[in-house]
């Protein structure tokens, strides 16, 4: 026969259980939101390395038609597909500049990003 202790839980949730879940549960709802605006930016930072990489055998318009693309296909805001490229003799600078936005229930927040890239040919 199998006895149980005094002091031992009943199998009862307390309310400090309760309590870290819920917190637990809203920390990975925040986590999330904020994650994906700085998921989406790291994607398009990517993209424009890897364009100017790859810049000495395309045009400036080939360059910006691509990442503009990418940006429309990541959900970014309109103004983040005001690319600029400027070539020298010496490599190719590519840049955007853009504002995302945290939606979550009571804040919209703004997070301003600017995305850069360079390459020596």
């Amino acid at each position: 026969m199998v006895t149980r202790s005094a002091g031992a839980p009943s199998g009862r949730v307390t309310v400090g259980c309760l309590t870290l879940i819920l917190l637990l549960i809203i920390l990975a709802y925040v986590g999330n939101a904020v994650g994906q605006v700085y998921w989406r930016n790291y994607r398009f930072q990517d993209a424009m390395t890897q364009q100017a990489q790859f810049a000495a055998g395309s045009p400036d318009d080939t360059i910006i038609a691509r990442l503009r693309a990418q940006a429309d296909s990541l959900g970014l805001p309109p103004e983040a597909q005001r690319i600029h490229v400027r070539r020298t003799a010496k490599g190719i600078s590519i840049w955007s500049q853009y504002a995302d936005s945290v939606l979550l229930p009571g804040l919209n927040r703004e997070v301003d990003f600017t995305v850069h890239a360079e390459n020596s040919f």
